[in-house]
């Protein structure tokens, strides 16, 4: 398939749109279509995905802009693939949004997004690049410019997101993993399963072993799954490496299970703990554990950095992970995928995001990295004035003014062993902050340019710009309960990549809907002095 930009998007004599009468043209005009017309879909970049197709001569693709504008609506008024496609044969507002009024026939049919869908897929797994995300921010960015949002000011915020798929005790992901991998040798090769392994085959098998069995004999049937598996691994042997359900397979056993003596036995507390990589369902590979503020999630993790001025605000950039990725990971790359900026930046988040790290990295973008909240043990008052060199290897002068007579400094934990003559420390009236010991020559103290750089934090979170910002954050905390509550964020497809395709797509569609706001004056945007 040939790739073919979408050149039909100018009224035509047959045009659908000429026939209206006046009173249906004008409802039409005021509509959501209208604004989807003029500035969404004119905005969408074909040429970008132009490397999904051929380079030769055949039948020319369906237009990548009406595919992917038809994306956007299916999560704005949350359509399957189905009614998007069926919608859009029968419905003026989704013709006249896609500028296919002057189509005899519509362009996508149920399987164009499947398709399109995997070809994106293909993409970034060959090359390392989501086209489909380059594609989301650049269309956030061109709606955050009409909305007038020049993103001196952002904010950031993460969200949990659960997996589609059933919790597994230890024993169930054991017996699925070894009925995926037995169900798959039936079909390719029925004469390879033993007569004592053809009863995983069977879909009632599962019923018998876990509900129709007395709970004291569990320890019996835990050991002949075990037993089970390792004549699955004879039998197999190095045949099924490159097949998806034997590496679960192995994948399970090298999370749950250890081999002692000649003989397999599950995972102990003592045989050190399962990290949070390990398999939770073979319906969900890429999904991780992760237990954050007391609750467990199993799935993945997004990070929403939002643009936001007088007249509203837009979710101008996007990452989606597994839920082991951090906060400060997230932003560590966010910012090395920047440019540096002209002018400063203030990125407004919560505690998960400080770091030494992170306030170096934002200060080389010219970013004022603001966290309304600090993790961990406060920091004395006076480090706040203490200067340190760059790469905080050293310390130049203490609060007082001082200068160190010598020092070392310890890698590991980042800290400077500092020493000060006795005399400009006894009596010194930061003493009992900095706390020195204070020999007959000298006074020494541990310190650090991290511990300074709370020290600044802690007192700058006293002042009135703060607290301005402060209250400005709170807004993102909205974004995760509307993308819950209005676009279904927890019945995501199951997989990262899956995920975040279409993950993309409801943050368009949140953007969307900002933008129809903004035009039609529907906002209702606190007031903030920071925004003046």
């Amino acid at each position: 398939m040939s790739f073919k930009t979408n050149d039909c998007q100018q009224l035509s004599f047959d045009d659908s749109f000429i026939t209206l009468t006046e009173r249906e043209r004008k409802a039409l005009e005021k509509s959501w279509a209208k604004i989807f017309a003029d500035e969404i879909f004119p905005a969408i970049d074909e040429e970008r995905f132009s490397v999904l197709y051929s380079d030769k001569a055949s039948r020319p693709n369906a237009p990548v802009n009406v595919i992917i504008g038809a994306l956007i609506i299916k999560e704005l008024f949350d359509y399957s693939d189905d009614e998007i496609v069926e919608n859009l044969m029968l419905d003026l507002h989704l013709q006249y949004a896609l500028h296919t009024t002057s189509f005899v026939e519509q362009p996508i049919s149920d399987k164009t997004l499947t398709r399109f869908r995997k070809r994106c897929y293909d993409y970034e797994t060959l090359h390392g690049v989501d086209l489909y995300h380059d594609c989301v921010k650049d269309l956030s960015g061109k709606i955050a410019k009409i909305m007038k949002l020049n993103g001196r000011i952002r904010r950031m915020d993460s969200i949990m997101i659960e997996s589609n798929i059933r919790f597994l005790s230890r024993m169930e992901l054991i017996y699925t993993c070894i009925s995926k991998l037995v169900v798959y040798l039936t079909k390719k090769q029925p004469d390879m399963v033993s007569e004592p392994l053809k009863h995983y085959a069977d879909p009632n098998d599962y019923n018998r072993i876990f509900y129709h069995q007395r709970n004291d004999d569990m320890e019996t049937t835990i050991q002949t799954l075990l037993t089970d598996s390792d004549c699955l691994l004879e039998l197999c042997k190095t045949d099924f490496e490159e097949t998806t359900e034997y590496q679960l397979f192995v994948r399970c056993l090298s999370d749950q299970t250890v081999v002692e003596n000649d003989k397999r036995r599950l995972r102990t507390k003592e045989d050190g703990t399962m990290n949070s990589l390990a398999l939770q369902n073979p319906s969900d590979p890429d999904a991780t554990y992760r237990n954050k503020s007391g609750k467990h999630y199993r799935g993945y993790t997004a990070n929403i950095e939002e643009t936001v001025g007088k007249n509203g605000s837009v979710v101008t950039n996007y990452q989606f992970d597994k839920n082991t990725h951090t906060d400060s990971h997230f932003l560590q790359e966010s910012l090395s995928a920047m440019e540096k900026s002209e002018e400063e930046i203030i990125l407004v988040t919560d505690g998960g995001y400080d770091g030494q790290d992170n306030i170096a990295l934002a200060k080389e973008k010219n970013v004022k990295l603001v966290t309304t909240a600090l993790i961990g043990k406060e920091a004395p008052d006076a480090l706040a004035d203490f200067e340190f060199n760059d790469d905080g290897t050293r310390l130049l002068k203490c609060a007082a003014g001082h200068e160190p007579v010598s020092q070392s400094y310890t890698k590991t934990t980042r800290q400077c062993r500092v020493s000060f003559d006795r005399n400009h420390c006894v009596g010194c009236p930061y003493q009992d902050q900095c706390r020195p010991k204070i020999y007959k020559k000298v006074a020494t103290f541990i310190t650090s340019k991290n511990a300074s750089n709370r020290a600044k934090s802690q007192r700058y979170m006293q002042s009135e710009e703060f607290s301005n910002l402060a209250r400005l954050r709170n807004g993102v905390e909205t974004i995760p309960a509307n993308i819950r509550k209005n676009y279904h964020l927890d019945k995501l497809p199951r997989g990262k990549q899956r995920g975040k395709f279409f993950f993309g797509s409801k943050i368009a569609a949140l953007n969307f809907r900002k933008l129809f706001g903004f035009r039609k004056g529907l906002g209702n945007y606190a007031q903030n002095p920071v925004l003046a």
